[in-house]
């Protein structure tokens, strides 16, 4: 189930010189005054041959499309962009998922889901299930949902709330999910909050309990829509999750995957020595590559036709 991938030696130089400028923003994604830099340093993702760039509205959430003139009319892939539920926007990711786009031949969505603290939990949620409802009603019928730290719980999250209301009214089931460096548990829990502290250049624990404080308020942070890694995982399509080694979030794609490994669910975890929070955005690093090209194998399966 879990696959470890050794440093590669361009990659470790490339990390030499990367670690001291992330360290110096450690721990700041706190709140909305992160949004302007976050959003600057995501925008510096260079654009896919190839891919259009399109504003859109999706089931009543507005976003970007990432559309290629030669991709299927009845798939899509739906991407959630990271954030800690705080920052982050379609607008900035939208090269980067261009990128995910141009690797699958697939066009894809980034809703601009709403963000705390003035869209709280479950407002993330709620977004995300009007996306898919209204890419299905557009006719797509092979979506693949895909996302990154926060974006990539709220992936997992949508993926069992759609497995679960399928079962209940032989609705439309995803056709696979791809993550990288989810945040699946926002109670926290997982030893690699201690064991990666001071290995994770990016990520600290006491910005991620702020951030879930503003989304989640007096929430229940174990409630499997917040925290998908206490979800129901039985019956759901294949899932593929990329993290580095060395970030605090480490043990939520471990455990989250032994969860789907038990309930009997088709599942690869792949873990990176060496690299850091969402090292896919960095296009530089080799390591990159894989989970790029890697987010929406699997899209020619057929989920279930509702009745």
């Amino acid at each position: 189930m879990i696959t470890k991938h050794l440093l590669d030696p361009q990659d470790a130089v490339t990390m030499a010189k990367l670690r001291p400028m992330l360290a110096s923003t450690k721990g700041s994604v706190t709140g909305p005054s992160a949004r302007a830099p976050f959003d600057e340093l995501m925008e510096q993702t260079p654009p896919a041959d190839g891919v259009a760039y399109e504003r859109a509205e999706v089931g009543g959430v507005r976003g970007w499309w990432c559309r290629l003139n030669s991709a299927p009319t009845d798939a899509a892939i739906l991407y959630f962009h990271g954030g800690a539920y705080v920052v982050g926007s379609a607008r900035a990711y939208q090269h980067f998922v261009g990128q995910v786009a141009a690797r699958a031949t697939v066009s894809a969505f980034v809703p601009e889901y709403g963000l705390a603290p003035e869209h709280p939990f479950p407002a993330a949620v709620n977004d995300a299930r009007a996306c898919f409802e209204g890419l299905f009603e557009q006719g797509f019928r092979k979506i693949a949902l895909v996302g990154d730290s926060a974006g990539g719980g709220l992936t997992l999250s949508l993926l069992s709330l759609l497995v679960a209301q399928a079962r209940d009214v032989s609705g439309l089931r995803p056709a696979a999910a791809a993550v990288m460096s989810p945040w699946a548990d926002l109670a926290l829990s997982g030893e690699s909050m201690e064991t990666r502290s001071e290995a994770d250049p990016l990520m600290t624990r006491d910005s991620l309990a702020t951030t879930a404080r503003l989304y989640l308020g007096t929430h229940d942070p174990h409630d499997p829509l917040a925290s998908p890694v206490y979800a129901d995982l039985a019956g759901l399509p294949p899932v593929r999750i990329h993290v580095g080694e060395d970030e605090v979030l480490l043990d939520d794609s471990i455990r989250y995957g032994e969860s789907l490994e038990a309930a009997g669910g088709t599942v690869e975890v792949h873990m990176w020595a060496g690299m850091v929070h969402v090292f896919p955005s960095n296009l530089i690093l080799r390591a990159a590559q894989q989970p790029l090209d890697d987010c929406l194998r699997g899209r020619s399966e057929s989920p279930p036709e509702p009745r």
